[in-house]
């Protein structure tokens, strides 16, 4: 008998196939299956398929899980060797599902492969969620999987999500869910970075912030993930960082060898500061732990102008995009405090910007992260970084942008800003300017209230140009200015 050819894309295909070729009798070494379809007729040489005078075939319902287990295993020959245990199987060889047998251990090996890439697919899926469109579906994710587990995977977030819609794309097919529905598709992103969330900054920030270096065991955590997820996990982007930090010292930080040294164990009523246990300063703004705003922050937001500057601005704290960026003043308060500069007469890289808090307070609103004050424990931490970079950059006219900022160059908790609008003062030796932060003119209710604040910010601007420079002429003509100068 001549060759038999059968075109099977599915399991479905595939039983319906062997089905009849079995009914006829056709053994599995005359019969080719194809995957995709080929050339010529894939029937010339088929009997007649009206023909059902053979009895239909009976099968246990384990072996017929085993098989749809595993033809979902990514191999060439994965229908002929379906169609091979079908065979034996109706042969009376029923050894055939046995583990002890070179084609039933074949069978449960695929098997568990499947079901083992079915877990990982449920682990390692990350729904991106998107900027709302007319029919497009709320929650997207790209999935690289090694065999073709897309529908069964799909069932199992459709029960679970609710009405939401969703889509997850693989490199061969897409299954889009509408929130009652299931629908197969072709291939329909290239890769995750199709996949743009607004929200994944916040997920990152949660992730570092829960991540203890004293803690981490990296080989335990890439034989929990094996390495071909991280490329598609958000996290897999930050976290070889984070490993080389661990390895490069930063364990030491949640570490200290004063713990053990302490003897006795009758309880000793001792100060909560005398309680905490003795730590090195930290030598770096990135290892800083002086106050808690580090654990919810993405990173450390330094100063950044030239190393001797003649002018400083210092801010209260970095916001949103710079807690991203990890540089001050480049949102939209930054955008304004150009203008302002330009209006002055001021090159933004002729200064120092800089801010009195170094890390990004914030409380949620939904999916945004919104400003919240330092407290003044807050702002007293971090004043010693703010002092390192008063010597570093030696500047002579310090513009103060809001009150925050005013009480930790003047270390008074109760300076305020009002009277010193447009009255600039000398503090250790330095001129002190203050004006309006340039948020305040964003969050000023009316145009007049904007108008007013902006013209103080650039009038302050203005004076801190003039001082900078009678600063400078009186610095090389060897005089000093007198302390109770005002302008």
């Amino acid at each position: 008998m001549s060759t038999v050819v059968r075109l099977a894309q599915s399991f479905d295909e595939w039983r319906a196939a062997a089905r009849e070729l079995i009914a006829r009798g056709v053994p599995p070494a005359d019969v080719a299956w194809q995957s995709q379809p080929g050339d010529g007729d894939l029937f010339s040489s088929t009997p007649d398929a009206t023909d059902t005078s053979a009895p239909l075939l009976r099968l246990p319902r384990s072996l017929v899980e085993l098989l749809e287990s595993a033809a979902c295993f990514n191999v060439h020959d994965r229908w002929a060797f379906l169609y091979q245990v079908l065979w034996r199987w109706q042969l009376d060889q029923h050894d055939v599902l046995s583990p002890a047998d070179a084609d039933g251990a074949r069978l449960h090996a695929m098997a568990k492969a499947v079901r083992r890439e079915e877990h990982d697919m449920h682990a390692y899926v990350r729904f991106r969620e998107r900027s709302e469109a007319e029919g497009a579906p709320r929650f997207v994710a790209w999935f690289e999987p090694t065999h073709d587990v897309l529908p069964q995977v799909a069932r199992h977030f459709a029960r679970r999500m609710g009405s939401a819609s969703w889509m997850i794309a693989t490199p061969a097919a897409s299954m889009l869910w509408d929130g009652t529905t299931l629908h197969a598709g072709p291939a329909l992103l290239s890769g995750a970075a199709d996949i743009d969330d607004a929200g994944e900054a916040l997920w990152l920030t949660y992730y570092r912030s829960i991540f203890n270096p004293a803690r981490v065991n990296a080989g335990l955590l890439r034989s929990h993930i094996p390495s071909r997820f991280w490329k598609n996990l958000p996290e897999g982007a930050i976290v070889p960082a984070m490993l080389s930090g661990a390895a490069n010292g930063e364990r030491r930080t949640g570490q200290t060898a004063s713990v053990g040294q302490r003897s006795g164990a009758t309880m000793i009523p001792v100060s909560a500061e005398r309680a905490q246990p003795a730590r090195e300063l930290p030598t770096t703004l990135d290892q800083c732990r002086r106050c808690a705003l580090w654990q919810h922050a993405t990173q450390a937001v330094p100063g950044a102008g030239p190393p001797q500057a003649r002018i400083m601005l210092v801010g209260e704290q970095p916001g949103d995009q710079e807690d991203l960026a990890g540089l001050p003043f480049v949102g939209p308060a930054g955008a304004l405090l150009d203008q302002a500069l330009r209006e002055a007469g001021m090159a933004r890289d002729s200064i120092y910007l800089t801010n009195a808090v170094k890390h990004f307070k914030w409380e949620p609103r939904g999916k945004r992260r919104l400003h919240k004050t330092p407290a003044q424990r807050e702002i007293l931490a971090c004043h010693g970084w703010l002092e390192q970079e008063l010597t570093s950059v030696k500047p002579q006219v310090i513009v103060a942008l809001g009150s925050t900022a005013l009480k930790s160059i003047l270390q008074d908790g109760a300076a305020s800003m009002t009277p010193l609008i447009g009255t600039p003062i000398r503090h250790d030796g330095r001129w002190v300017v203050a004006v309006y932060h340039p948020s305040y003119v964003l969050r000023a209710p009316d145009a007049a209230s904007r108008r007013q604040a902006y013209e103080v910010i650039v009038a302050g601007l203005r004076q801190a140009l003039v001082l900078g420079q009678d600063s400078h002429h009186s610095v090389e003509a060897g005089t000093s200015c007198p302390s109770s100068r005002r302008a």
